[in-house]
């Protein structure tokens, strides 16, 4: 199958696996990057999915057609807002985030929702039901879901995760929500790409707080209390009012901004524009100050010195030198033979020589 018919092929188009294995067998084929990039500027959402499909494959031919499109599309300058959305497993989410999209999107504003989805480490699967958990936001035309396969690898969601914001900004959203998969490491990563960040959390932070680590606490730009409706918002109030006496003693996460908790409900909509409210106020502050400029100068940074990584990495294993030698040492160290440290060490020396031919 061609690419330009794969990247067509909508129903395929959230399975890592099939996709993995289509691009493996049309390593010769070169997207149409003109095409993609006049979809793109066009708001072309279809033309959109395309391109991020591009560049979430990890062939080395669609990695640097992917860097083609890129560099196409940074002339673009965009002005949105981008924000992490977090919570513990339970804490609605989605839900939040369909409330929250079909409202700006009722406000005139243009929503893309990247979910980072964790891949099985074992079968290399995942879920990917975001579209099903946001069907009315994902009918709506003013927005874009895109589920995003983690691959296993944090690395994964530095690189792609950025590279799918950079695409939906030039596709002309002005609002970019980061959904991450729960309390952990990937976190602390999305905080490095976003503006703002939003923890989501339940009723009863005694209880909450015992299985939160003070980290994620830390990384907070605003924490909401949801689901606080009915016989759970007296509940919820008292939740609220617990986390901002508990906010007093942590460094706030953005210089010059205060972290507050705040009550919403996704089901009766109460809170959600308090929230915008919250968003455009953060916008205000910490543009005036300059904070916010220099989070995006830094996030650039950032992504700078993960991309070498990235290569580094790539240029080690796909070294011919290293994929000789790698699987014996690998029986070495696994027989007790050899210590990993000194089996690592031969590896770069093998590689190094090569290096110098």
């Amino acid at each position: 199958m061609p690419l330009n018919d794969f990247l067509n092929n909508d129903s395929r188009a959230g399975n890592p696996d099939k996709r993995k294995r289509v691009f493996k067998k049309n390593t010769g084929s070169i997207p149409d990057i003109d095409d993609l990039y006049k979809g793109i500027i066009e708001r072309d959402r279809a033309k959109l999915a395309r391109a991020i499909t591009l560049i979430e494959s990890n062939a080395s031919r669609h990695f640097e057609s992917a860097q083609m499109l890129l560099e196409k599309l940074q002339s673009i300058k965009a002005d949105s807002i981008r924000i992490g959305i977090s919570g513990v497993p339970g804490a609605g989410k989605s839900t939040f985030i369909e409330a929250l999209g079909t409202y700006l999107c009722s406000k005139g504003h243009r929503v893309a929702v990247l979910a980072v989805d964790p891949s099985s480490s074992l079968s290399g699967g995942s879920i990917l039901g975001d579209k099903t958990r946001m069907e009315a936001l994902a009918k709506n035309p003013r927005a874009f879901i895109r589920p995003s396969p983690t691959s296993g690898t944090l690395g994964g969601v530095h690189r792609k995760t950025r590279e799918s914001i950079t695409l939906c900004e030039a596709a002309g959203f002005d609002v970019i929500l980061v959904e991450t998969v729960g309390v952990g490491q990937s976190e602390a990563m999305v905080r490095e790409m976003v503006d703002f960040f939003l923890l989501l959390v339940l009723t009863g932070a005694g209880d909450e707080l015992q299985g939160m680590k003070k980290g994620i606490m830390e990384l907070a730009d605003a924490i909401i209390v949801n689901k606080a409706d009915g016989s759970n918002l007296p509940y919820a109030q008292k939740t609220k009012n617990e986390y901002n006496g508990i906010l007093h003693f942590i460094q706030p996460a953005t210089a010059g901004w205060e972290t507050k908790a705040y009550t919403c409900s996704s089901l009766t909509l109460d809170g959600i524009e308090e929230f915008w409210q919250v968003i455009g106020k953060f916008r205000e502050v910490c543009g005036n100050s300059g904070v916010l400029q220099q989070r995006r100068k830094d996030q650039l940074k950032d992504w700078m010195s993960s991309l070498i990584t990235e290569q580094l990495t790539n240029l080690f294993y796909q070294s011919h030198v290293v994929q000789k030698f790698l699987p014996e040492a690998q029986k070495e160290v696994m027989a007790g033979n050899k210590p990993a440290v000194k089996a690592v060490q031969e590896l770069f020396d093998h590689f190094r020589d090569a290096m110098k031919e």
